[in-house]
């Protein structure tokens, strides 16, 4: 039996129909050329990692656990050297004591801002978690609790900067810009490092003394380079997205400037202790080997949204970015317009997953959220985005945010098998 009919007889064992399966592969085919470019920029990235690791002298002394105060942690202090060369950057703060991105976000603005102080976000509505951090839905301990004021400068229609109101909205009492290189649950382009570079420049030649920060979650490996190599004054992101590489259990990172990241340390620990405590628990390990594996699994991952991009638009729905479009992160968003659509295609991914595969995702109040969401993720770490996932607030357009993969293999499974549990709602066929 030849390769190929037999990856369609397991394919169809797996629940995948002929039909979806022919039609897919078809839509494959006409991304070689797409899939090489991504395997390019994957091998400079995986050669940048590899160099950071030999430059710092990894070692396996570095693998051992710490406990108590961790003091004197050589493992740590070598993967947070790692991360600073690896990102370009004169320092960096990577620690298991970070629990998530929202967590590594309010951790750069609260360490960064003083009551007193104005954050500017020239790139519209940030991220709905981060609503509650800076106070434009009021929390317990947000920023606008502590008296630091919040002004945006929404993109225009296109999807450029709007430079005019961005250089009337800066003021006396900008302290920080935070930038948001991803989408989120928006239908904006996501912004590529040379766009942050170019804005993060027009800023500072009208305000030299102001901090920018990049929220570069879903966006590393994605490029040849980083934000931090852009300008940004500190770049931040979760180990349980791309530079976890699917290995690191917890965690988050933020590198930059020597003194943003100091500031950064004593909020995380204590004035006074800063970086010189936090236990590392056993978890360097799956930190450094993540990262090593990073650039790889990112390129899957990319693999996996560029093919999910063909075959909606062959469908005729409206994609975010579409699958000739440069890449700038690995989300991948689908305008489905009918929420039972956004509902099959979650349970399609959750049943291709590894873990829970045989669990029905269904709509729920999340935490930090204005809507009720679908999440999908049968993940061997809880709630890593690099591994295969989708999800969705239930609100107009019943946009699906679909991301990760930890291989290409299983990225194109999910892919398939979302479209199957589509076109069993009977609101959607394939075409002729």
């Amino acid at each position: 039996m030849n390769m190929e009919k037999q990856l369609k007889e397991y394919y169809q064992s797996m629940g995948i129909s002929g039909e979806v399966y022919d039609f897919c592969l078809a839509v494959e085919k006409d991304l070689r050329p797409r899939f090489e470019e991504i395997d390019g920029v994957s091998a400079v990235n995986q050669l940048k990692v590899l160099s950071a690791m030999q430059k710092n002298r990894l070692s396996e002394a570095c693998f051992a656990p710490t406990t108590g105060y961790g003091y004197n942690d050589i493992g740590r202090e070598t993967l947070e050297k790692i991360y600073a060369d690896v990102f370009g950057t004169e320092d960096a703060l990577v620690r298991p004591q970070i629990t998530c991105g929202t967590h590594a976000l309010a951790l750069a603005l609260m360490s960064q801002l003083r009551p007193g102080d104005e954050l500017l976000s020239p790139v519209g509505k940030p991220y709905d978690t981060l609503e509650e951090v800076i106070g434009i839905r009021p929390s317990d301990g947000s920023l606008a609790e502590y008296g630091i004021s919040y002004r945006q400068v929404d993109l225009l229609e296109d999807g450029s900067f709007d430079y005019e109101g961005i250089e009337k909205a800066l003021n006396d009492r900008t302290r920080m810009v935070t930038i948001q290189r991803s989408k989120g649950y928006a239908s904006r382009p996501t912004l590529s490092v040379a766009a942050i570079g170019d804005l993060i420049a027009f800023i500072k030649e009208r305000k030299p003394d102001v901090l920018c920060m990049v929220d570069n979650c879903y966006g590393e490996f994605v490029e040849l380079t980083e934000p931090s190599q852009a300008g940004a004054d500190l770049v931040v992101g979760s180990l349980i997205k791309n530079p976890g590489g699917g290995l690191a259990p917890i965690g988050g990172y933020l590198c930059g400037t020597h003194a943003c990241i100091e500031r950064a340390a004593h909020r995380l620990t204590s004035p006074g202790l800063g970086k010189e405590v936090g236990a590392t628990l056993g978890v360097t390990s799956q930190m450094l080997q993540g990262l090593f594996l990073a650039p790889t699994v990112v390129k899957g991952a990319l693999k996996g949204a560029v093919f999910a991009s063909a075959v909606y638009e062959k469908l005729g729905f409206k994609t975010v970015p579409d699958s000739r479009a440069s890449r700038h992160d690995i989300i991948q968003s689908v305008e489905l317009c009918d929420p039972d659509l956004l509902c099959a295609f979650c349970e399609g991914i959750q049943a291709a997953a590894p873990v829970d595969s045989f669990v029905k995702p269904e709509p729920w109040d999340m935490p930090g959220y204005d809507a009720r969401v679908i999440m999908a993720a049968g993940a061997f770490v809880s709630g890593s985005s690099i591994e295969l996932s989708a999800d969705g607030p239930l609100r107009p357009p019943y946009a699906v945010y679909f991301q990760g993969g930890l291989t290409w293999e299983h990225a194109r499974f999910g892919i398939m098998m979302s479209l199957e549990k589509i076109i069993r709602t009977g609101k959607q066929s394939l075409p002729t």
